[in-house]
């Protein structure tokens, strides 16, 4: 899969700041039944994931309930990224479940003000496994502080779901590579073909 968003021609040159990255190779750790397997499964694939990425602090001692936490943060983060494509069945009460959640991490992983002379940034003060999920709110309030939140996308294409960067100009991508966005148009227009298989053509009737 693609991080580029698909289902528009006009798409900009956008790069992908590292906070964006750091967002998007956390949520898309998950299994989607057509080929990517669960990273977040146990404490050692877990440990595993973290040892290859450095802006979690390298390798990091992991169990079971960490892992846990790990997927209920990542879906609840999944399900707000399909609010920002649209999706109708991440809202209502789906994305409330996952508001609520993402605020009771907020609350468990704090974050600091690093101030420097180059800029200010934010961080987990926390060590750990706790400084990693604190890694991933951190990065999300950059984002949005940035207008970019919304373009954090996840895929419509069930069961894909896969979290992309929109980059068309108007920020209307639904789907994170074109073969998805035809999957999609398949499945719509057979659904089209057996709603009305048994009708008699205009030029029938």
């Amino acid at each position: 899969m693609s991080s580029a968003a698909a289902g528009s021609p006009e798409t900009s040159p956008r790069a992908v700041p590292p906070t964006v990255e750091t967002v998007l190779a956390f949520v898309n750790t998950r299994a989607d039944g057509s080929g990517r397997r669960e990273l977040f499964e146990d404490g050692g694939s877990f440990a595993a994931w973290l040892a290859e990425r450095d802006e979690f602090g390298g390798e990091t001692v992991a169990t079971d309930a960490d892992a846990a936490v790990a997927r209920e943060l990542r879906d609840a983060l999944v399900t707000v990224l399909l609010a920002h494509s649209g999706d109708g069945e991440a809202l209502g009460e789906p994305l409330q479940r996952a508001e609520r959640h993402l605020r009771r991490a907020g609350s468990l992983y704090p974050l600091a003000t690093v101030v420097t002379a180059g800029g200010v940034e934010l961080a987990s003060p926390q060590a750990g496994v706790p400084r990693v999920f604190g890694t991933v709110l951190a990065a999300v309030t950059t984002i949005a502080q940035s207008s970019d939140w919304g373009r954090i996308k996840a895929c419509r294409n069930p069961p894909c779901h896969f979290g992309f960067l929109d980059r068309t100009r108007n920020g209307g991508g639904l789907y994170c590579s074109t073969g998805c966005g035809s999957q999609v148009s398949m499945r719509k227009h057979r659904q089209r073909q057996r709603q009305g298989g048994g009708a008699p053509s205009p030029s029938e009737a």
